[in-house]
């Protein structure tokens, strides 16, 4: 899976979870932004983020331990978990 796969199914997730808490959604990513600090991702919108994720990759991102940051969440999709 390339780069920009990796990066388009993780914004579109992302971006899930923004429009079900009413925000708007990203235009593009950066990888500095925190789920929880930056986006105001609770738990349950971070359960929802792996699930999204795990759907289309089949990697668990959270398999590992906790994860905060955007690039976390990239790097685990592009090593596969």
């Amino acid at each position: 899976m390339g780069i920009e796969s990796v990066k388009e199914i993780v914004l579109r997730a992302i971006n899930k979870v923004l429009e079900k808490k009413g925000k708007q959604p990203l235009s593009e990513l950066d990888e500095k932004l925190s789920l929880r600090n930056d986006l105001g991702f609770d738990s349950l919108d971070l359960a929802e983020l792996t699930v999204r994720i795990e759907d289309e990759t089949g990697i668990d991102i959270f398999e590992h331990g906790i994860i905060d940051k955007v690039s976390e969440v990239l790097e685990r999709v592009k090593i596969g978990g």
